[in-house]
C-alpha cells in the first residue's frame, strides 16, 4: 500500500470529518488545510452533496434576477413568459431554473409562439439599449481633440482609406474616397488643420445609377459646404440586372471622392508621417515588451 493510499484509507471517516467541518461553515481551502487533503478530486468526493456556506459565495449582479426567475418558474411560468417579464435570455433562465418542475402546458402553439416573439423583442430592445449606452460611454471618453491628435488620426485615416503611390506606379496624389459621412467630415477637418485651402479641394460623387442621384449630390454638397464649381461630374455605377444590391434606401448616398489639387508635397508629408507613426509604435511596443 502506498503512502497516499494509506493516508486516505479511512474514506468514510474522513468524509464524516469533512462534512462536519463544512456544516460548521468552513471553506474548501480551510477543510483542505485542516484535513491535509491535497487531492482535489478526493476533496470533491468528500464534500459531494454539501452546499458551500453563504459567506464563501461571491455576490453577482444577476443574483436578484436569478431569484426572481426561480420564483416565477415556481408560479408556473414558461421560459418565454419569464423572458418577457425579466428581459433576460432564455439560456440564462434555463441554467437558473432547470432543477425546478416544468409547468403544465395550457396554451396553444400559436399562443406560445406569440409569447416567444414578445420575449425576443424584449431581448432585442434590451440589447439595443445596452449597445447605445456602451457607444455613448465610449463617445464621452474621447472628449475634445487637440490639433496634434487630429493630425495623427488623419494621417492614419488617410493611409487606410486614401490613394497611395505604388512601386509599379508612382502617383503622388492626395485622393480620399469614402461612403461614411463621418469619415469625410474627419478628413476635411484634418485638411483644415494642415492648412489646405478650400479652393484646393475638388469633389466627385460615385453612385449606382438606380439610386437617387440628385438627393445624393445635394447631401454631399451640404456636408462639405462646397459650391457647385468644386464638384465634378457624378460617376454612375452600372451593374447587371441580376445583381442584388444591399446598399439601397434613403441612407445610401454613394461615395464621395475628395481630391487635393497640387497635392504632391502633401502626399510626401503624409507618407513620411505614417512612417514616423509606425516607427514610434514599434519603439513603444519594444518598451512594453521589456
Amino acid at each position: 500500500m502506498t503512502e497516499t493510499t494509506s493516508k486516505y484509507a479511512d474514506f468514510e471517516g474522513l468524509r464524516a470529518r469533512a462534512v462536519a467541518l463544512r456544516r460548521e461553515g468552513l471553506s474548501r481551502r480551510q477543510i483542505r488545510d485542516r484535513l491535509h487533503v491535497d487531492n482535489n478530486d478526493l476533496l470533491n468526493r468528500l464534500l459531494r452533496g454539501e452546499p458551500a456556506p453563504e459567506w464563501t459565495k461571491r455576490p453577482r449582479a444577476k443574483d436578484d434576477v436569478r431569484a426572481k426567475a426561480r420564483e416565477l418558474r415556481l408560479q408556473g411560468m414558461t421560459y418565454d413568459q419569464i423572458q418577457v417579464e425579466l428581459g433576460c435570455s432564455k439560456s440564462s433562465i434555463s441554467l437558473w431554473v432547470r432543477d425546478l418542475p416544468r409547468p403544465e402546458r395550457t396554451r396553444t402553439r400559436e399562443q406560445s409562439s406569440a409569447i416567444g416573439r414578445r420575449g425576443w423583442e424584449t431581448t432585442l430592445q434590451r440589447r439595443d439599449a445596452e449597445r447605445r449606452a456602451a457607444r455613448q460611454r465610449a463617445e464621452e471618453e474621447v472628449g475634445a481633440l487637440s490639433d496634434r491628435e487630429l493630425f495623427l488620426v488623419g494621417v492614419a485615416l488617410y493611409w487606410a482609406e486614401g490613394s497611395k503611390s505604388k512601386p509599379y506606379r508612382t502617383q503622388e496624389r492626395v485622393t480620399f474616397v469614402n461612403s461614411d459621412p463621418g469619415m469625410i467630415e474627419v478628413f476635411l477637418a484634418w485638411l483644415r488643420v494642415l492648412g489646405v485651402a478650400d479652393d484646393h479641394l475638388r469633389f466627385h460623387v460615385h453612385i449606382h445609377e438606380t439610386a437617387d442621384v440628385t438627393a445624393a449630390e445635394q447631401f454631399w454638397a451640404a456636408l462639405t459646404g462646397a459650391g457647385p464649381e468644386a464638384f465634378g461630374k457624378t460617376s454612375l455605377k452600372r451593374h447587371s440586372p441580376r445583381t442584388t444590391r444591399k446598399n439601397v434606401g434613403a441612407e445610401y448616398r454613394g461615395c464621395l471622392v475628395v481630391r487635393v489639387l497640387k497635392g504632391a508635397d502633401l502626399y510626401r508629408r503624409i507618407e513620411g508621417c505614417w512612417c514616423g507613426i509606425v516607427g514610434a509604435a514599434a519603439r513603444a511596443d519594444h518598451r512594453n515588451r521589456t
